[in-house]
């Protein structure tokens, strides 16, 4: 099998590309997705490639975008909706709760809705509150939406293409920070399983479970962690629903402790729900109380200083694995 080094940029538009090739329901809809090759030049060259009836610039509206991708779903063809920031979905969240992830079922069976939601996801650098927002515990509550949130090109390319091939609405979360990351992945096809978590490292000590941007911060505790002979398990989650809660609890029940981190808020976000489902299944073999690193109770400031305070940091994380080992 060949290899080639791609950034997570490259290999969602490897994914869009090739799906495109193997299905012609599969289109782009979105504000700058063809004449500018994307905001973050994600569909560079698919406009060339496959022409303006399957890559579509949209009006700015993605009430009306989301809307008609929806539509489009229910009559056959595979839409993929670019986000420019998800928290621009916010303007469309009727659309995707009420419509795409419940028709299905309002339909009785009738009207599958195979869409993908995707764009950018929690913060940048330096662009405050209202492009900032990490919607997947907003959207988690909602039955019939699956959603991934990949933190490098390999299981970029991978679950999207998945996701594409799902038969029901998926939101797939990317974080612009970390486009540029670039590793080896196969020049063959492949996929990845939703639902399915990825143990990056075992370990005997801990358990330490991300998603996303901050599997890179959490990488670096590891790091600093090991030097002090600390092993960690370190669980990068990936599918956050359906999750991955058997490969998390059978780590838990080895190591006895555990760490979740997550860039979004702590009240009622993903550290709480994987937190709960620990203690349902692994209560009996904690031997600490599980801790948890998530975004400060606050919007996104736009300081550099304050932004850097509020958000999840390496210290953080070690500081919480030293608490959870009573040390």
């Amino acid at each position: 099998m060949g290899e080639q080094e791609v950034d997570i940029r490259e290999a969602i538009r490897q994914a869009l590309d090739e799906e495109m090739e193997r299905d012609k329901a599969v289109l782009i809809i979105g504000e700058e997705v063809a004449e500018y090759n994307g905001a973050y030049k994600i569909t560079k060259g698919l406009l060339n490639k496959w022409g303006p009836e399957r890559v579509c610039d949209t009006p700015i509206s993605e009430n009306a975008f989301t809307g008609m991708g929806i539509g489009a779903a229910m009559t056959g063809l595979r839409p993929v909706v670019e986000f420019m920031s998800f928290n621009f979905s916010f303007v469309a969240a009727d659309q995707i709760i009420s419509n795409a992830a419940k028709m299905f079922y309002m339909s009785g069976g009738r009207f599958n809705v195979p869409i993908v939601f995707r764009g950018p996801n929690g913060s940048a650098a330096q662009v405050s509150c209202q492009h900032s927002h990490c919607v997947e515990s907003l959207y988690g509550n909602i039955p019939g939406l699956i959603i991934l949130s990949p933190s490098n090109a390999y299981d970029a390319k991978g679950l999207l293409k998945t996701a594409i091939r799902n038969p029901n609405p998926v939101l797939f979360l990317e974080n612009e920070l970390v486009y540029g990351k670039k590793m080896m992945i196969p020049t063959e096809e492949y996929l990845i399983e939703i639902g399915k978590a990825n143990i990056i490292s075992e370990g005997s000590d801990i358990t330490l479970v991300a998603y996303s941007r901050m599997i890179d911060m959490c990488q670096e505790a590891v790091k600093e962690l090991a030097k002090q002979n600390i092993k960690v398990e370190f669980i990068d989650v990936r599918s956050i629903k359906p999750l991955d809660i058997a490969t998390i609890s059978k780590s838990v029940r080895k190591t006895n402790k555990c760490v979740i981190v997550e860039e979004g808020h702590s009240y009622a976000g993903i550290c709480s729900e994987i937190g709960f489902q620990i203690m349902e299944h692994c209560f009996d073999f904690l031997d600490a109380p599980i801790e948890r690193i998530t975004q400060k109770e606050t919007p996104m400031p736009y300081s550099k200083l304050l932004e850097k305070e509020t958000l999840p940091t390496k210290e953080k994380i070690i500081a919480a694995v030293h608490k959870a080992l009573n040390r």
